[in-house]
């Protein structure tokens, strides 16, 4: 038996016996939210992400099957996302702050060495991923933020580039133009009544363009990537890359660049991240949360729903404001065993079950979530 296991073994025996103590004193514990999935088999190499990710993946488990490092696994599988303009939630093409500036967020923890790099609020840098690694590898600082973080990339030969892309623009203008009088046509202008007429055409391409402006104008996306893997060795690293809250205050940073929050390694137990609403995660500390329950010996599926349920306990589980928003936690253990855990049943595509990303060395494949409430939310 290794010494994780044999840790594992101790610490969920003192766990049972302390609760069977205290259910003796005190009554039977009460019953908790949360529907869980059956325990997933431990496997190494191991690559997981959120679902933007299954297409990705394999890049970082080519790293980990040919003997690379977990951190370089993670950067590879991320940038594919950052890099890809349909992605509108993370990197090139994501979608931008109230002013119409791309602004993007992210954090990377390297377990075996156990060093964390972080940047916040960076505009016209495109890949935030190696820009956190860079500031992990070349300074003793762990975050950089704004315009400080623009110089360092452009120091370190990161290019400048302009990452507002035509179809994030539209979007944008149409979610002025939803809110705001000042950007659509006045009302003696002949279009006032088809406010989105001048900023979309008729073609197919923008009408699914149009459907997809008023998807995200009625519930701004918190979409992100973080990304966690785990070697044959048992070494992990971990990171979170993300362009935030769309329409965000200029500034706003959300828990992605967070160390403990969007991410959390300690090689000797886990790691976790998070995407939604950041906010939330922040003030429960999720990923560091998730890390010492699996410390304490809780699988990785019972962690994440644990963070939710911190999360709830402070709206007292009201269905009506945890409806506002939606958040995910996603973990991995040392020893390969994987989960995730969404506060409502449905994922960020309206219809569809929230789902996460994996790959075991043989496949890349979109898992269920376990959730903390079974019905739908998440201001759907």
């Amino acid at each position: 038996m290794s010494l994780w296991s044999r840790r594992k073994f101790f610490l969920t025996s003192l766990a049972g016996t302390a609760v069977a103590g205290s259910t003796k004193l005190f009554g039977a514990a009460p019953a908790t939210l949360g529907v869980s999935l059956p325990a997933a088999q431990g496997k190494r190499p191991l690559i997981i992400s959120s679902a933007n990710g299954v297409n990705a993946l394999h890049k970082g488990m080519d790293i980990l099957k040919a003997g690379g490092d977990t951190l370089d696994a993670v950067i590879a599988a991320v940038t594919v996302v950052e890099d890809d303009p349909n992605d509108d939630s993370v990197g090139y093409g994501g979608l931008p702050n109230e002013e119409g500036e791309v602004e993007l967020d992210a954090s990377c923890m390297h377990g075996p060495t156990y060093r964390a790099g972080s940047v916040a609020g960076v505009r016209r840098i495109k890949n935030v991923a190696k820009l956190a690694q860079t500031v992990m590898q070349r300074t003793n600082h762990v975050m950089l933020v704004g315009d400080g973080a623009r110089r360092f990339a452009v120091a370190e030969g990161f290019p400048e580039e302009n990452l507002l892309t035509e179809h994030s623009r539209k979007i944008w203008l149409a979610w002025k133009a939803s809110t705001s009088f000042n950007w659509r046509p006045g009302i003696d202008s002949p279009e006032w009544k088809e406010k989105m007429s001048s900023i979309f055409q008729g073609t197919p391409e923008d009408q699914a363009l149009l459907a997809r402006a008023m998807q995200v104008i009625k519930d701004p996306p918190t979409g992100t990537i973080p990304c966690m893997a785990v070697d044959a060795k048992g070494d992990i690293s971990a990171t979170t890359t993300t362009s935030g809250l769309s329409w965000k205050i200029p500034g706003r940073v959300g828990d992605s660049p967070i160390i403990g929050a969007g991410c959390c390694v300690d090689n000797e137990v886990g790691a976790a991240g998070s995407t939604g609403k950041g906010e939330e995660n922040i003030k429960i500390s999720g990923g560091h949360t998730i890390v010492e329950m699996m410390r304490q010996g809780k699988s990785p599926t019972d962690a994440c729903l644990e963070a939710l349920s911190r999360i709830a306990r402070h709206y007292k589980n009201d269905k009506k404001k945890l409806g506002t928003f939606h958040i995910y936690f996603y973990a991995l253990n040392k020893d390969g065993v994987h989960g995730a855990a969404s506060l409502w049943l449905n994922g960020y595509e309206e219809g569809k079950r929230a789902k996460y990303a994996v790959h075991d060395g043989a496949e890349s494949k979109l898992v269920d979530c376990a959730t903390y409430f079974d019905s739908v939310g998440g201001d759907q």
